[in-house]
């Protein structure tokens, strides 16, 4: 009887062996998906769709950004073209400089057209 009882024991404490690794892993994946839900920011977006007016405001916001970073970012490329064209004109290039020449021309024109 002692032989059996001791085989009961070591296979119990098998099982809550298994047991205890297998709660660990869940413990482990549990945690993983809850960081990963804190990175999604989830519950900031949840709170947003809970007030409209503030998703409204932010939206606009970045919105209102978005549309001056591209004017001034065109505005700054626009002007290093025309500044590399002029400086191309004054090299006075055979058929390159007419052209660059003609271009600076109508840009030039077209700024002391539109004085506000």
């Amino acid at each position: 009887m002692n032989g059996g009882s001791t085989g009961a024991v070591v296979t119990d404490l098998g099982t809550a062996g298994d047991q205890a690794d297998q709660l660990s892993r869940v413990e482990k994946l549990v945690r993983s998906v809850s960081q990963q839900l804190e990175r999604s920011r989830i519950a900031d977006y949840a709170l947003l769709l809970n007030k409209p007016w503030r998703l409204l405001w932010l939206n606009l916001i970045s919105g209102l950004s978005r549309g001056l970073g591209i004017a001034l970012g065109f505005t700054f490329f626009a002007a290093t073209i025309i500044y590399v064209l002029q400086v191309l004109g004054a090299l006075n290039l055979p058929i390159i400089g007419d052209y660059i020449a003609d271009i600076v021309r109508i840009v030039q024109r077209q700024l002391q057209l539109n004085t506000y």
